[in-house]
């Protein structure tokens, strides 16, 4: 698929023995972008300047992740990814962005929400209307 990316979530710290993570989800999907069977791309938080998703992980790092299975366990969302076997595994993806690709005209349900990437070129004017920047 070729589209923009999208980030949906941050990897926490490891849950358990078993591999699973705790995710803190940045989408109002979550059910959807982390889905059985999901694949999401990984990038570092940070990265290229100007890269709103950071960049590839750094060697020895996935660079996508398929979700294997999702749960709710308190307030927390846990995942564990297909190859993630264990606690140490678990542990090494701390603090990675998890990234959907969506297409460019793909929009979110409610007419009132918009991804972040669709404000990019906007003009900023205060209530007044009076210019601020782009």
């Amino acid at each position: 698929m070729s589209g923009t990316e999208v980030v949906v979530g941050r990897i926490g710290k490891a849950h358990g023995v078993r591999g699973e993570v705790s995710v803190e989800p940045r989408t109002d999907e979550p059910d959807r972008r982390f889905a059985d069977g999901s694949v999401l791309l990984v990038r570092s938080p940070g990265g290229r300047a100007g890269s709103a998703t950071g960049s590839p992980p750094p060697n020895g790092r996935p660079t996508c992740l398929c979700v294997r299975s999702t749960r709710r366990h308190q307030s927390r969302l846990l995942v564990t990814f297909e190859g993630v076997a264990d606690r140490t595994a678990a542990e090494a993806l701390r603090g990675l962005l998890l990234v959907a690709e969506v297409d460019a005209d793909e929009r979110p349900e409610d007419p009132e929400e918009f991804y972040d990437h669709q404000l990019v070129g906007l003009q900023v004017r205060t209530v007044d209307a009076v210019p601020v920047g782009t």
